[in-house]
């Protein structure tokens, strides 16, 4: 099994991957998301990512979709305790926002879904500037003592946006964002900015990131644009196919050959490895999907394979 890893100050000690829970009541129906789960969590993975939120916008959904499958997971495998649950405020249809009394709400609705009385870590799902951060502070503070809430984290915020919910949370001795989520891969290196890096180490944060393979990119199954014309994936890939993107594969394609792994599992070892990264979040839509994602969890890259990747994610678009 992977050794666990410190998630900041959070109080939390997860496996070096998270399960994403965005396809589960979308592209998953509830007996494949059980099975899928039980791949992941029998494979050493501990945390399970979700959100209020997933999935609302997909036909015929209202959102929780994915909390509901996970709660009813947990109850009929009875492993409450084993699993740590992750999810997200602030993006579900008449629960927008970071109002105290939206999250007063969501995080009842949520608790009901996931058939729980307790939520691992809680994330505001992106920022609210309409809201002052001293509500939202207070807001999540009666949470986490309460015991409703043993951590909480912030998704989607700037690194100027987070240092200052940082202070408000500081100043008025209030509980402290202890993980952000940020999106980090190979393609969008920039969406986690040195700055951002600096202010997690400073603050003992840890770093759950999101799209982890840039949507399926990464895995190397699609070559050109035309291989993703007329698809759901297009409007997602298209910014990929580029020097930067040929690149990026070429320089997997090598590794894969050299260490006898996919090149998802690399791309994924190359989050892992990235400073103050404590996961990296992977979805998957089948069992053996999930399967084959699981040793990116022991997989180490060697100095000469991460420069190269450096190298190639470097590449201007």
């Amino acid at each position: 099994m992977p050794e666990l890893r410190k998630l900041g100050g959070s109080g939390l000690s997860i496996a070096p991957l998270v399960v994403g829970g965005n396809v589960f009541g979308w592209t998953v129906d509830q007996a494949e998301s059980f099975e899928i789960l039980d791949a992941f969590v029998d494979g050493g993975v501990t945390m399970i990512d979700t959100a209020d939120s997933y999935y609302a916008f997909a036909p015929g959904n209202v959102g929780g979709e994915s909390e509901t499958i996970i709660g009813n997971w947990m109850q009929s495998r009875a492993n409450r305790d084993r699993v740590q649950i992750a999810t997200k405020v602030g993006l579900l249809p008449g629960r927008k926002g970071l109002a105290a009394g939206t999250i007063c709400k969501a995080v009842e609705e949520s608790l009901l879904r996931l058939r729980t009385d307790y939520i691992d870590l809680y994330f505001a799902h992106t920022d609210d500037d309409s809201v002052p951060q001293l509500e939202v502070a207070e807001a999540f503070d009666r949470l986490v003592r309460s015991g409703k809430v043993r951590a909480i984290g912030a998704s989607n915020f700037s690194r100027r946006r987070l240092s200052s919910a940082l202070s408000a949370a500081r100043e008025n001795g209030l509980a402290q964002y202890t993980a952000l989520q940020p999106q980090l891969n190979l393609m969008s290196t920039e969406s986690f900015s040195p700055e951002a890096r600096a202010l997690c180490m400073e603050n003992d944060i840890g770093v759950i990131t999101y799209f982890a393979l840039a949507s399926g990119f990464l895995t190397g199954k699609y070559r050109d644009v035309r291989d993703v014309e007329g698809t759901a994936r297009a409007a997602r890939l298209e910014g990929y196919f580029n020097d930067r993107g040929r690149a990026v594969l070429a320089a997997l394609a090598q590794i894969s050959a050299e260490a006898g792994a996919s090149h998802a599992q690399i791309a994924l070892a190359w989050v892992m490895a990235q400073p103050r990264v404590t996961a990296p979040i992977a979805s998957a839509t089948s069992v053996d999907q999930a399967k084959a994602l699981l040793p990116a969890m022991e997989l180490e890259l060697h100095a000469d394979a991460l420069k190269l990747l450096d190298q190639a994610a470097a590449i201007p678009i």
